[in-house]
């Protein structure tokens, strides 16, 4: 599908072009800018970077101005003074361009997730996506993200290579890539992605991102209940803890037919608090994968490197491993077994990737009882792999073994081979989706090639707000907010 570009399109505006998400909704409510400006402007730079970073599979360029348009005579209606804060509270995105994944239904478009083929436009917005229209926010589009949601790289033959804005060699990690692309090279100031095996924290780590994998259930994805048997999530990609708390809590909640239904939180109110003195693992050993996956020189050093700021900030840090057990297998069954699920949707199966189909019959055969062996065994695993938190309060733990690989490093592998290549560079960021806890993951570094590279910080059950109460005091610490990629020639940005 073709990304038609906004209508007398004449090159970026530097001057309205999108920071973060809350810079732009207060400057939005102060009247220092308007919704059309910095609508029009992200439409620009997403026209102007399409053949090199490819972030979007869709635009909605027409209906965002539109809506831009009609932001701006509700902020203009409700200004005067003391109006700002009012606004921000009734309607915290009012005006504000944002971007969802291409696996979130936004009514009007297609829901292609990454596949080729004809697929019909939805009907209705997903259940996040009513919420940031409740707020205010104006969509732009759609982004990239690999067929199905299963691979840690944002590449197929539908839509060709998301590439990563700090080194266009290389992937920005999947399956949020698009997302995580879009947010890192300014294209909008935060974008929705989803997680059911480290797809908001593997891109989120390799652009130099904060990526929020809440608890299972605190973002509702309605019309889904238990998307891909419970181990997908949704939640935000940004620069700042405070604008990926901001968007977590503008999609936050559930539905009345959701099966899980987590109390509310406040990421907001967390983000301005201190944490506390916290014991910290630093956990290096992933789980058992079979592909003796060890972190690259680089990724150790960055982690160690966040690590010793921890210990600097006051935390109680030292290295431990959380029980994994024979954890794999549970992972694989709901995996494969959602991945058939909606390969049996699409109208044209023989356009599938042939990995995908292999996925398919895997899941096929594991469905029935092996997968409700694999859910039964929940309860047994969080209290194996929770049993480090009678000792520490959070885990520390790279986000990915492995730099961003190069575009094309997985192209023409098997099924197989595919699997033990992307299980080695990211064997860290599953075990949480089996387990339905709180992730996160932050900017760690660079590696000596100029590459981003994260850390994961991992929490039991329901500690969003912790965790992002210590990524907010580490961003205070390590500002890393003010790292960018150079957009023109795509070198990093130092």
């Amino acid at each position: 599908m073709g990304i038609p570009g906004p209508t007398g399109s004449t090159g970026p505006t530097a001057s309205a072009r999108p920071t973060g998400l809350a810079e732009c909704a207060r400057a939005l409510a102060e009247g220092r800018t308007t919704s059309v400006a910095l609508v029009r402007a992200s439409l620009e730079r997403i026209e102007a970077t399409q053949d090199t970073i490819n972030a979007f599979r869709c635009l909605r360029a027409e209906a965002a101005l539109e809506e831009a348009e009609k932001a701006d005579r509700a902020l203009a209606a409700g200004a005067g003074a003391g109006a700002a804060h009012d606004v921000l509270v009734r309607r915290p995105l009012l005006g504000v361009p944002v971007a969802v994944k291409d696996d979130t239904d936004v009514a009007g478009l297609p829901t292609l997730f990454g596949c080729r083929g004809e697929i019909g436009p939805a009907s209705a917005d997903a259940e996040p996506v009513r919420r940031l229209r409740e707020a205010g926010a104006v969509i732009v589009g759609k982004t990239n993200a690999c067929e199905l949601g299963q691979w840690p790289f944002t590449e197929g033959p539908a839509f060709g290579a998301t590439r990563n804005p700090w080194n266009t060699d290389h992937t920005p990690g999947g399956s949020s890539g698009g997302s995580a692309a879009a947010v890192a090279a300014g294209l909008v100031p935060a974008a929705l992605g989803s997680d059911g095996a480290g797809s908001i924290r593997i891109p989120a780590g390799w652009t130099h991102l904060v990526g929020i994998k809440p608890q299972r259930g605190r973002v509702s994805l309605h019309p889904y209940s238990d998307a891909f048997n419970g181990l997908a999530v949704s939640g935000p990609l940004a620069r700042t803890v405070g604008d990926a708390a901001l968007l977590l809590d503008t999609v936050l909640g559930a539905h009345p037919k959701d099966l899980h239904r987590p109390g509310p939180i406040n990421a907001r109110e967390a983000a301005r608090r201190e944490p506390g003195r916290l014991r910290i693992a630093l956990a290096w050993r992933p789980p058992l994968t079979g592909t003796r996956a060890t972190a690259h020189p680089d990724v150790r050093r960055a982690v160690a490197d966040l690590a010793e700021a921890l210990a600097r900030l006051g935390h109680d840090v030292e290295e431990a491993r959380p029980r994994y057990g024979l954890i794999g297998p549970s992972l694989v069954a709901r995996a494969t077994a959602g991945v058939a699920e909606l390969a049996a949707l699409h109208p044209e199966p023989g356009l599938l990737d042939p990995r995908t189909r292999a996925a398919a019959r895997t899941g096929r055969r594991l469905a029935g009882p092996v997968l409700r062996l694999a859910r039964a065994r929940e309860p047994r695993q969080h209290r194996r792999i929770g049993g480090i938190y009678r000792s520490y309060d959070i885990v520390l733990t790279p986000t990915s073994a492995a730099p961003p690989p190069r575009i094309g490093a997985f192209d023409d592998l098997s099924a197989w081979r595919t699997d033990k290549a992307m299980t080695a560079a990211c064997p860290y960021a599953w075990p949480w989706n089996v387990l339905g806890w709180p992730a996160m993951s932050v900017p760690a570094g660079f590696t000596r090639d100029g590459l981003p590279v994260g850390a994961q910080l991992l929490g039991p059950a329901n500690s969003e707000e912790l965790l992002v109460s210590l990524a907010a005091q580490l961003e205070a610490d390590r500002r890393w907010y003010e790292s960018r990629p150079a957009l023109r020639g795509m070198e990093p940005g130092r």
